[in-house]
């Protein structure tokens, strides 16, 4: 439903809502507005709705309904509410990617077993500028680009979920961020109140040299997709790649240490 108010008529008129929200037939349903309010003076700045979250994921567990050892990662796009063509381009600074403290930590020792000078300190504190499109309408969004038929502005939904299909973690990113920057701080909340993680899968948007350390690192396998060779017309290589993609899912889903 796209909005408190469709909800609250639901609630009205359907019993199995009612009973699941504890409502009796002839019991009064708050107005739509009450939960608008609430979520703007009440709750806002809070994680009160991430606390209820957790505390379902742990009545799952608690009941062996949860198995959070293979973990996927995945993303989806969700259309903003808003006019792709009411826009202002504006130059931002770039975001520092979550690995570039563990880069420069790397990279100067590394350069030094090699004979080559370390690099000075101000090589990594250039800041750098990009030009973007921010909406007039919802400026929280991103302008997104898929195709030449596909572009708007929107919201990029992050979730990691069990083999059971429980989500263990989210999170929403304007709809520009891509999925690789997102990747760490996704799993790290998720090892935090969930447990240990043995393998994480994902599809090749996340298969970047960064993040593949940042799993060895923390002793977590990565299945992680290669990119089908859409270009080619030999159908054996399709065949041959799309196998070796099941294989990964298979590995992330089999392996234990």
């Amino acid at each position: 439903m796209r909005s408190m108010c469709k909800t609250i008529e639901k609630v009205e008129t359907n019993m199995a809502y009612r009973w699941f929200l504890g409502y009796g037939f002839h019991d009064k349903v708050p107005h739509f507005s009450t939960f608008g309010k609430n979520y703007e003076r009440r709750f806002k700045d809070t994680d009160l709705f991430e606390q209820i979250f957790y505390c379902i994921l742990m009545t799952a567990a608690d009941r062996k309904l949860k198995s959070a050892e293979h973990v996927c990662v995945d993303s989806t796009h969700v259309k903003a509410n808003a006019n792709k063509r009411k826009f202002e381009k504006k130059i931002v600074h770039k975001e520092t990617r979550a690995y570039q403290g563990r880069l420069q930590d790397e990279i100067n020792p590394d350069r030094e077993n090699h004979g080559k000078k370390p690099f000075l300190p101000d090589k990594f504190d250039k800041e750098e500028t990009k030009a973007i499109k921010e909406s007039t309408t919802d400026p929280e969004s991103g302008y997104y680009v898929k195709d030449e038929r596909t572009k708007q502005f929107a919201y990029s939904f992050h979730a990691a979920a069990d083999r059971h299909v429980f989500v263990l973690g989210t999170i929403v990113t304007p709809g520009n961020t891509h999925d690789s920057q997102i990747l760490e701080p996704l799993v790290e909340p998720v090892i935090e109140k969930v447990g240990k993680l043995e393998a994480v899968a994902s599809d090749a948007a996340f298969k970047t040299p960064a993040i593949t350390s940042y799993l060895f690192n923390k002793e977590i396998i990565p299945a992680l997709l290669i990119h089908a060779l859409a270009q080619k017309k030999d159908s054996s290589a399709n065949r041959t790649m799309y196998t070796m993609n099941i294989l990964i899912v298979t590995f992330a889903q089999r392996v234990s240490y």
